[in-house]
């Protein structure tokens, strides 16, 4: 027979076995948390999301190896990026140039001579985008921030790119986003054309709460997703085109500071991710017609911490986000993967996290967010604006001047 100590030895073998047999296996004693969400902190509020999944989705790591390089630090506070039919990319800095890179990331072209851009605070050069038959037309389209008499407003112009390509000829500033306010924060934006070659642009609702407010006046273009032809006119017959006293391009409202729109290839729906205040950070499906509801409803609080308005997460006639974030990332520009060259990411709409610092990945299913990885949190950047390049690899520019490649190994 064991001694007693012998057979206390081997009983505490035992149960230590068992324990580690069930945090490795079916996981019945210690809780599996290889699906457990990325974020970790705890959120600002205690609201309720209005349904599962709509926050803190399970996470999900990239399997297929990635290089990430960077392949150009030159870069002045870039805001904007796109893709040039043959491959090269235009980029906006926040000053009001542009640049044209060669597609391995070396400069290529500086173009000068754009309107005057009131580079302060949010405001500057902001996003850019060509035109569907930019290859016959060489016309670009892009937007800014403007001073006016009566403060500043965001403007979106256009004009063709000269044969040298160092500058825009024949400029016409297409539509401007009224009123106009005294202050430096949250005018959006971004710019996409539909299959018709019409333009989708986002607004934000600058920022204090004594104009904010316009995000619900349908007679405002602040705080808006519209929709306007390439002369700047409202598509015939949107969702508002008969209501009286409302703008005829609004295309939808209550919004706050959306900074990100991207098409999703898989359904040919339009994507729109903007900031929260502390917390509420919002991936929305922009529908025509609909209310997104700030600053009636919202996820997140005041930066006093005091609730906003009445503290209403859920309300009739407001459309609930696909996806929240709380805290905060501070999303701004977005981008569906739709290369074959990983595989995985398929589909996929990945985040630009200014706050967050890294690069959001969401796994989409049916219109819902069933994953979420954190990729690049360790570069410490403040991800401006991404694209896919005509490899099949992520771009992305960062605040700091950094254009980066991400691609398979």
């Amino acid at each position: 027979m064991l001694p007693i100590q012998n057979k206390t030895l081997l009983t505490a073998l035992t149960f230590l076995t068992a324990v580690t047999a069930c945090q490795a296996g079916a996981g019945n004693m210690v809780k599996d948390t290889t699906n457990a969400p990325v974020e970790t902190k705890g959120p600002n509020s205690q609201y309720k999301p209005a349904f599962a999944g709509q926050t803190r989705a399970s996470g999900v790591k990239t399997k297929t190896p990635l290089s990430v390089t960077v392949i150009n630090s030159t870069l002045q506070q870039p805001w904007g990026i796109c893709v040039l039919p043959d491959g090269r990319f235009l980029i906006t800095q926040k000053a009001g140039t542009m640049l044209i890179l060669k597609a391995d990331g070396k400069p290529d072209k500086q173009i000068t001579g754009l309107p005057a851009v009131l580079a302060q605070g949010q405001g500057g050069l902001l996003d850019v985008n060509i035109d569907p038959d930019f290859k016959t037309n060489r016309i670009v389209y892009w937007d800014y921030s403007e001073q006016t008499a009566d403060g500043s407003l965001l403007a979106i112009a256009k004009g063709k790119l000269a044969a040298g390509e160092n500058k825009i000829e024949n400029i016409t500033v297409i539509y401007r986003a009224t009123p106009a306010y005294k202050g430096s924060l949250q005018y959006g934006s971004r710019i996409l054309f539909d299959k018709q070659g019409n333009l989708f642009v986002s607004t934000g609702e600058r920022g204090a709460e004594d104009i904010r407010v316009k995000a619900q006046d349908l007679n405002c273009s602040l705080g808006k997703v519209i929709h306007i032809t390439k002369d700047g006119k409202a598509v015939a017959d949107g969702p508002f085109a008969h209501t009286t006293k409302a703008r005829p391009e609004i295309y939808a409202y209550g919004l706050r500071n959306p900074e990100g729109m991207a098409w999703n290839p898989q359904t040919g729906e339009l994507w729109e991710a903007e900031f929260g205040p502390r917390g509420g950070d919002e991936i929305n499906i922009i529908r025509p017609g609909k209310n997104y509801g700030w600053p009636l409803v919202t996820y997140g609080i005041e930066y006093s911490g005091e609730k906003v308005g009445e503290g209403i997460q859920q309300k009739s006639g407001i459309t609930q986000p696909v996806y929240y974030w709380d805290p905060s990332i501070s999303p701004s520009g977005i981008t569906f993967y739709n290369s074959n060259v990983i595989a995985e990411w398929k589909g996929n709409l990945f985040v630009g996290g200014l706050g967050g610092s890294h690069i959001a990945r969401l796994v989409i299913r049916n219109n819902k967010v069933t994953g979420e990885e954190r990729l690049l949190k360790d570069k410490g950047e403040r991800w401006r604006a991404l694209t896919t390049g005509k490899d099949g690899a992520l771009y992305a520019v960062t605040d700091n001047g950094r254009l980066y490649r991400i691609a398979k190994k």
